[in-house]
């Protein structure tokens, strides 16, 4: 196929044919491992693919696309700047939890739990304190790990390089809203009676999405605010999924608060997002 060819196609066939050339680079690795090894090496089998996507947008930047530099095209950039952008980021989304998580213990739609260590606390230390506490350290670090991995990925998957791909060929509010609904389609293929359960969370997903386009913008198209804003919501709902430290009342409904504790599966948490949104936008 003539790759001048290709990059005159619209977005959606060009997006589509990259992911079909990705699997197919993906596959003959994968499928051997999986039938010999099984769900063992799910996670590596993912890391092969997410390195594969990275190595797959720097030749198509550079081949197809023609861009000099692929990755600071897609928002990428290994500068002060940026670094600073994923700490602010990542503070906002910490920050922006907590207080989602203490106004619903204000109102009295959730309950803090008492939790207690791995390992018992010396018999001395429990009168005084009066209630056990969680292992932070097996819930934090961990967790912290695995935000940013994901906030990396999606970021560089979604927010740099499909919303790069929308933003050639169309305007920036329909490429923001196609961005924004291939990532909630994309999170949201399970069972059907799943998603009836869950169908507040297709919208918080789109607005999840919509408030980290904004946040890409308003750095000047880097993606470090971006990935750290997701990673730290994505952290602190880790920790308190993980420690079970919050539990509903049952005071309003689980839509209102989040289906299965999820934040952006409720009310609450999609106002939290589209002020997040505003924010950005009005900054």
């Amino acid at each position: 196929m003539n790759l001048d060819r290709l990059n005159s196609y619209p977005a959606p066939v060009r997006i589509i044919l990259f992911l079909i050339a990705l699997l197919l680079l993906w596959l003959p690795i994968a499928a051997p491992m999986h039938l010999i090894w099984g769900e063992k090496v799910g996670v590596v089998l993912t890391i092969l693919l997410y390195c594969g996507f990275l190595g797959l947008i720097w030749v198509w930047g550079r081949k197809i696309a023609k861009y000099s530099y692929p990755y600071r095209y897609y928002g990428l950039l290994f500068t002060r700047k940026n670094g600073i952008d994923f700490l602010l980021g990542l503070a906002l989304g910490c920050i922006t939890l907590l207080i989602f998580f203490s106004t619903q213990v204000i109102l009295g739609w959730l309950t803090v739990q008492t939790v207690t260590w791995q390992q018992p606390l010396p018999d001395n230390l429990l009168p005084a304190i009066g209630v056990y506490f969680v292992d932070w350290q097996g819930a934090i670090f961990p967790g912290l790990l695995t935000s940013i991995g994901v906030g990396f990925a999606e970021e560089m998957l979604f927010r740099g390089w499909i919303l790069s791909e929308l933003e050639r060929d169309y305007s920036k509010t329909t490429a923001l809203l196609g961005c924004s609904l291939v990532f909630a389609i994309l999170h949201f293929i399970k069972p059907l009676n799943l998603i009836i359960e869950t169908w507040s969370q297709f919208l918080g997903l789109v607005m999840l999405s919509v408030a980290l386009v904004m946040a890409r913008r308003r750095c000047d198209g880097r993606l470090g605010i971006s990935i750290g804003l997701h990673s730290g919501l994505v952290w602190c709902y880790y920790i308190v999924n993980t420690t079970h430290w919050l539990k509903p009342t049952g005071a309003v409904p689980d839509w209102v608060t989040g289906i299965n504790g999820n934040p952006i599966a409720g009310v609450m948490g999609i106002i939290f997002l589209s002020a997040i949104s505003l924010g950005f936008h009005k900054k």
